[in-house]
């Protein structure tokens, strides 16, 4: 049996361009298949597949008026499919759009404008003494706190930041996590730091900032719920105190990958810390 498979494929070659190809096919059907999974169009594609099974059967058994009945109905099958899978069609498009390759081909947010944001948000938050944790992904990524929390994978403003952290909002508690310039999810939770030598004024926050910054290369922002200060977490370390200008500048430095260009500014409220 090797033998006989062996000599049908044996005047058979393949190039990378057949290996590309039965790539992109097997790729395209596995998102399809993951599409359809624990929904309605399963029944819908099982249905055609039992109609088409139905127009070679008809051939094979001479079945004439049951192949012309399929056979026309198939040429309005295209039409039929759209209608049935129209809701189908719209989520497949829209997972398409918001594929991560994708991003790369459309015009990003900049890191300078991620931190404009960070900072008119703190800036907000400090001024209503409201308490919130930022962190912020750099060189070690921090999967394991995002997926503690609740993903939201969405742009960063600073309208969003200070809703999440409303003390009647169901998310306030834990940390926002920034990744690629996006808030990749909410209400994180974070390590707590056991050095012994830290100060007891100190609360949750300061505490679970130092406490991951101790394990990665990540920023943590801190607004205090007390006094209202900001502080930034790194390496195990807090900057105390800090005002817009000095935090935005620390930030930076902090992120040497953002972009020094002219970006559209929406018009916002002035803060002051």
């Amino acid at each position: 049996m090797l033998d006989s498979l062996a000599g049908l494929l044996g005047g058979v070659r393949f190039g990378w361009r057949d290996v590309l190809d039965i790539a992109v096919v097997a790729f395209l059907i596995y998102q399809v298949l993951r599409l359809m999974r624990q929904t309605r169009a399963v029944q819908i594609a099982l249905g055609g597949a039992i109609l088409i099974g139905v127009y070679f059967g008809s051939q094979v058994a001479t079945l004439r008026t049951a192949n012309w009945i399929v056979r026309d109905m198939l040429g309005y099958i295209v039409f039929v499919a759209i209608v049935l899978f129209q809701s189908d069609i719209r989520r497949a498009l829209s997972n398409l759009g918001r594929a991560r390759f994708v991003r790369y081909l459309s015009r990003p947010a900049t890191a300078e404008e991620t931190i404009d944001e960070v900072v008119t948000a703190a800036a907000a938050l400090a001024r209503r003494r409201i308490g919130a944790i930022i962190v912020i992904e750099r060189d070690i990524g921090l999967r394991n706190y995002i997926e503690s929390g609740i993903p939201l994978d969405s742009a960063v403003t600073y309208d969003l930041l200070i809703s999440l952290f409303q003390p009647d909002a169901p998310l306030h508690d834990g940390a926002v996590i920034l990744q690629e310039n996006r808030i990749a999810a909410a209400a994180c939770f974070l390590p707590l730091t056991v050095n012994p030598r830290l100060t007891t004024e100190f609360g949750t926050r300061h505490r679970a900032a130092i406490g991951l910054t101790e394990e990665c290369d990540a920023v943590a922002l801190v607004v205090s719920e007390e006094t209202g200060s900001v502080s930034l977490a790194l390496d195990g370390q807090l900057e105390r105190s800090l005002d817009t200008e000095r935090l935005r500048s620390r930030l930076l430095v902090l992120m040497p990958r953002a972009e020094r260009r002219p970006a559209y500014r929406r018009e916002r409220p002035e803060y002051e810390m």
